[in-house]
């Protein structure tokens, strides 16, 4: 897409596609940080619990559930393109190198922006630790070939809610081990230190497989139309396989839905699957659309989809960077609004979320208005640094 050369930008080849689904769950992520340190009722409740949550908060946080998914199934995918550069070998090393890199950085600079404390009173194995993890498995596993690897990943996505009835608690010999494979859920460490692991390897170790098997839809053996109708009729049987699933109530994921006190409620209840561990249900929920969405990137012109190509082709500098940017605009926020002096703030997790205590903070519209703050800010950031890195081939970019 582009290099520099005699004063020339010329970009490298990428898949398009690929990169605006990338930046459009970006975009989309950062409203749900952005909630987490903004809205009032952030540390208070769960925005799916159907018995205290309004619509709008609902849906707020379910569009963000298409983001961890997406980032997983495109990890895959990138990971098998890496094979039309490297060789096998090259490829394993990568994965490895990079999956540990990102399991640093989730506990290093990713918490930091997270809690801004060093205490590691509070410590979160989110997204970018699992993300990383997988690719140190999936590096072993690329030299089965990606059939093989693409049928691991189906085994693991539709098999995997077996184990829903097979819970451990603390105490039980495997439990820990448990909870970072399959279970998820709190590690006391201590009294006043523990774990929290939302991402189970697994499941999602399964979806990033997946990703890997069709990858090879975006290689150039096989043509863009092809591709396109391939996607569509993906993402179309895993939307049909998650409403005939979902109704039937039986297997896919551990909280059946419910009528409720209303028919919109009654739908959100249907919608609300369990993403702690992700369920088969929460899977097919949101990577059905994802695949029709790449199935309509496919034919849009670089053009229009400028500004997401922009956030994807550099997503972990943004990922870094948003958290960082709207932790600090929360915390001014804070110090503007409230009698709050700087020294005052408590950085321990048990007194709030970062040091924004509960109970404080905005209502959900101004939100979204600070989220579209936080995504314009760091457009040009992003535009920069993408400009850099599509220009030079230090090999440290790779992992930034």
């Amino acid at each position: 897409m582009v290099t520099v050369a005699n004063g020339v930008l010329v970009e490298k080849s990428r898949i398009s596609s690929v990169d605006a689904m990338r930046g459009l769950v970006m975009v989309i992520m950062a409203l749900d940080h952005v909630r987490d340190y903004f809205h009032i009722d952030a540390f208070n409740f769960d925005p799916t619990d159907l018995s205290k949550t309004s619509p709008a908060l609902f849906f707020t946080r379910w569009i963000t559930h298409f983001c961890a998914p997406t980032f997983l199934f495109l990890s895959g995918v990138g990971a098998r393109l890496g094979l039309e550069r490297k060789s096998k070998k090259d490829l394993s090393i990568f994965l490895l190198t990079r999956g540990l890199w990102l399991i640093v950085l989730e506990h290093t600079v990713v918490r930091f922006g997270l809690v801004f404390n060093f205490y590691y009173d509070f410590t979160l194995f989110q997204v970018i630790w699992v993300i990383g993890l997988s690719m140190v498995v999936l590096a072993s596993l690329i030299h089965l070939g990606e059939r093989i690897v693409f049928i691991i990943g189906l085994i693991l996505v539709f098999g995997h809610n077996i184990f829903d009835a097979f819970r451990l608690q603390p105490g039980d010999s495997g439990f820990a081990f448990w909870v970072f494979l399959r279970q998820a859920g709190l590690l006391q460490i201590s009294p006043e230190r523990f774990f929290l692991v939302p991402y189970a390897l697994l499941p999602w170790l399964g979806i990033m497989c997946t990703g890997y098997g069709i990858g090879k839809w975006f290689t150039k053996s096989v043509d863009v139309d092809s591709r396109s109708k391939y996607l569509l009729l993906s993402g179309i049987i895993s939307i049909a396989l998650f409403v005939v699933l979902r109704f039937i109530n039986i297997y896919g994921d551990s909280a059946p839905w419910s009528v409720q006190k209303n028919s919109l409620f009654t739908l959100m209840s249907f919608l609300n699957c369990t993403k702690y561990p992700v369920s088969l249900l929460f899977t097919l929920m949101t990577v059905g659309p994802t695949l029709i969405v790449l199935s309509l990137m496919e034919k849009s012109s670089d053009t229009k989809l400028k500004p997401l190509l922009v956030f994807g082709r550099v997503p972990l500098f943004y990922f870094i960077l948003h958290f960082y940017l709207a932790h600090f605009l929360a915390l001014i926020l804070l110090l503007v609004s409230t009698d709050t002096q700087f020294s005052q703030i408590d950085w321990h997790f048990s007194k709030g979320f970062g040091g924004i205590p509960p109970n404080t903070g905005v209502s959900l519209p101004w939100v979204y208005v600070a989220w579209v703050v936080v995504v314009l800010i760091t457009y040009p950031l992003c535009r920069k640094y993408n400009e850099y890195k599509s220009s030079h081939h230090h090999w440290w970019l790779s992992y930034i």
